[in-house]
């Protein structure tokens, strides 16, 4: 009987602390996912405001944006990739005495896969809205798809290895805002 006592003791302790081990895990997950949502809400704010450091500083090192040939690939490079992107709506802005409205970068329906415990990954839809330009130029929307978005976490921060805003899998018709380039797609 003592012997089956402390079996039985054994398999219950072990038991819970099984439990315990898989709350810590939940909590960590609930971390992370707070982590990732926190590094995607910067990624848009650096984006809308074209601030190209905060921008590069969202990615990993030799992070990149979009995938296959056209890929803008390393902080350089991003940082190249909003600066040019601001140059280009200063000109713009300069030819046509107009101030280009502020735009909206949004991801909606996300989901946080978790691969590992050090890699995820976010499917997502993004919306870009163009705000309004006064009282005869309404908000539109500019742009709108999916995005599947790698992230790693490097030194406990999570960061964005890779992210396409036209996987292969989204099904474009041609239409307008469907992203068929990372030159004219969502940034």
């Amino acid at each position: 009987m003592k012997i089956l006592t402390g079996i039985a003791a054994l398999v219950l302790m072990t038991w819970l602390g099984s439990l315990a081990v898989g709350a810590d895990n939940d909590a960590l997950r609930v971390q992370d996912r707070i982590q990732i949502e926190d590094l995607m809400w910067r990624y848009a704010r650096a984006l809308d405001t074209e601030n190209a450091e905060a921008y590069a500083a969202r990615y990993t090192p030799d992070g990149q944006f979009g995938a296959g040939e056209n890929a803008i690939k390393g902080r350089e490079a991003l940082k190249k990739m909003i600066n040019d992107f601001k140059q280009r709506t200063a000109e713009n802005e300069a030819k046509t005495k107009e101030k280009r409205p502020a735009l909206y970068h949004m991801l909606t329906n996300h989901s946080i896969e978790f691969v590992d415990k050090d890699h995820a990954r976010v499917n997502a839809y993004y919306i870009t809205v163009s705000a309004s330009g006064g009282a005869n130029v309404p908000a539109r929307v500019a742009a709108a798809g999916r995005e599947v978005d790698e992230l790693v976490r490097v030194n406990g921060q999570w960061l964005i290895k890779v992210r396409d805003v036209a996987p292969k899998d989204c099904l474009c018709d041609g239409l307008r805002g469907c992203p068929t380039d990372p030159q004219g797609a969502m940034m």
